[in-house]
Order: C-alpha cells, then structure tokens, then sequence
C-alpha cells in the first residue's frame, strides 16, 4: 500500500550505475494495483531503463492523467518531478512545462482511456507539435476503474470479461502517431522485458516526440479467452519486427550480435540504437511503410512490436519555435517583459 514506506536500507551487494544509485534508488511507492497487473512490469522496465542510463532522478519530470495507467508515476522515480493531472490533460500538462523548461526529461504516462477516448485531441496536438518527450501507453483495452467497459482501443470482435462482443472499430494509437508525425514510434508487451526496456531508453535519449504504446493486459476485466489485450493472445499473435539494444556514444556497450545482422541508426543527440533485423524487408525509416505494414498485419489478427518508426534528424517544439536556450522559467521579468518600445518594434515588423 502506498502510505507503507518502502525500507530505506539497501542491500550491499546491488551494483550501482555511473552515478552511484542502485535500482532501488529509482523506485517509487508499493503498488496498489491488482497483484499481475501489467503495468506494474511497465513500472519496472522504466526503472531499469532509467538505471541503465544512469538519469538523474531530478531531472525527470513524470506527468500523467486519471486511470489506472496514470497511477503508475507514483511507483517509480520517487525523487523526480511529478504532476497528476486531470482525465485526458497530461499531453497539455506536459507541453506548457516543457515549454517552460527545456531542460528537463519529460515522461507523460497514459493508458487507453486516458489518451483514445477523453484526450484523443490532447494526444494529437502533442505529437503533431513534437514536444520533446516519451509518451507511454499502457494499453489494456477496458476501462478498469469503472469496472471492465470497452475502451477505444479494444480490437472490433473482442470479447469482454461477460462475454459481450465489442462492435466498434478500435483506435490504432501507432497508426495515428505515425499519421501525426511522431519521430520515435514503437510498441511492445509489458510482458516482453528484454523488448521493453531498450525501447524506453531509446525514447528517452530521442530528441522529438516519442511514443511508445505497451499492450498491458488488466488481469481483472481483460485477461479472458476472447480478449485480444489479454497474456495469452499477445504471446500467440506477436511478430516482432525486430530486436535493438541502446548504445551510448560516452560509454559504449558491448553486444553480442553476429555479423552482417546490426544496422545502427544515430540519434540527433549522439546516441545509437542498433537493430538486429528479423524481417530483411522491413525499413525502420520508412513512416509509409511502417503504416502500411501495421495495417497488412492487423488484417492478419497480428500484434506488431519492436521499433517500427524512427527519424535520427527529429526537430522537436522548441527548435520549430525558436526559443532561446535558457529555459523560460529561469529568465528574469526584464527579458521576458522587455518594454513597450521592444513590443512596438516587433509589430511594426508585422504590418
């Protein structure tokens, strides 16, 4: 429960990262959501991949809305920035202070509810704008909170936990991210750790918008013969496009891949995310193609996973803004109120 305080203490024999901290030291409060569920796994792949890349906690800023999924922040990163907003509004949340601070790292954490139905058009701005942020989805089709209701995101034929058939057509977040212009676009299972984890940490080194949708099945409403969010039809239906590991430009990481199967692609800030290929036809700079092999595969009743979309020369909103370096907040009243000469100048220029 989360009012029980976690033990201080750690044990001596967990290995520390560059900076000293341990994993323990990138967790949050216990978890008060049902014992399995998926977005817990999430919770732990955040950690490690903030372990691994030794962040800072402090300068993480963790923003998210209502629902289950949006309970998550509480559990990891305890000692980092964080804002819980209200139902749909955390891509606003998240843009106004990233727009205020540049120089923090933004992880916007959402579920199904929260980003397919009420903040559908809060989703599409922020990725269409591209802030300078990893958004999570923690996608398990149902409403969880209000008792296992369909979300928009569960697949047309699926079946809920009474065994009503869904008759509406689902919301394809990746479909839609790529339509919008997301930079970083990848999806994966929240029971694929060793997939999970280097796509967090490689949306968190991206400069531009970043999304990830993690398919995270609710044991208690959507776990059930018929579901298409639930373990076992994941595990059964999943084709992974393929396999990555983060390099570091600093700190270089050893691999064991055998040759001619790496292809690495360069981030705009330096860092490298190499991919081992398991389809020789699928081109991971392709925002078309990637559309286009999203769509051939769920007409197949498919889950695609892995990186599927990447542009290494993303742009995010500050560059398509202009905005000075030094983050708003910390310039002074003169130089954001420079006067009214300096105003009248500017629309002069305008006319």
């Amino acid at each position: 429960m989360t009012y029980i305080a976690k033990p201080k203490f750690h044990h001596p024999g967990l290995k520390p990262n560059e900076l000293g901290y341990t994993r323990r030291d990138y967790e949050g409060k216990i978890s008060t959501l049902c014992a399995g569920c998926g977005h817990d796994s999430i919770t732990a792949s955040i950690i490690e991949a903030c372990y691994e890349l030794s962040i800072e906690p402090h300068r993480v800023a963790k923003i998210s809305g209502i629902g289950c999924s949006s309970k998550t922040p509480d559990y990891f990163l305890g000692n980092s920035h964080g804002f819980n907003s209200v139902h749909g509004r955390m891509p606003s949340v998240l843009t106004g202070a990233n727009l205020a601070n540049r120089d923090l790292i933004y992880l916007g954490v959402s579920g199904d509810g929260d980003s397919a139905s009420i903040g559908f058009g809060q989703f599409a701005h922020s990725i269409r704008r591209g802030v300078n942020m990893t958004y999570i989805v923690e996608n398990n089709g149902v409403y969880g909170l209000t008792k296992g209701q369909f979300s928009a995101t569960a697949d047309r034929g699926s079946k809920s936990k009474k065994g009503v058939t869904n008759t509406d057509n689902a919301i394809d977040l990746v479909a839609i991210a790529l339509q919008l212009g997301a930079t970083f676009v990848a999806r994966s299972f929240s029971g694929d750790k060793t997939q999970l984890v280097p796509l967090i940490a490689a949306a968190i080194r991206h400069k531009g918008a970043s999304f990830i949708d993690v398919i995270s099945p609710c044991i208690a409403f959507n776990n059930h013969a018929g579901s298409t969010k639930s373990f076992d039809y994941v595990r059964e239906h999943n084709d992974a496009v393929n396999r990555l590991d983060v390099l570091v430009g600093r700190d270089p990481i050893a691999v064991d891949y055998a040759p001619g199967t790496v292809q690495v692609v360069e981030q705009h800030d330096g860092s490298k995310i190499a991919l081992r290929k398991i389809d020789a036809d699928y081109d991971p700079h392709d925002r078309l193609g990637a559309q286009t092999f999203l769509a051939r595969h769920a007409a197949r009743g498919q889950i695609v996973t892995g990186l599927l979309y990447v542009d290494p020369e993303a742009e995010d909103l500050h560059e398509h803004l202009n905005t000075v370096e030094t983050p708003l907040n910390t310039l002074e009243a003169d130089t954001l109120c420079p006067g009214s000469a300096v105003l009248d100048k500017i629309n002069a220029s305008l006319r």
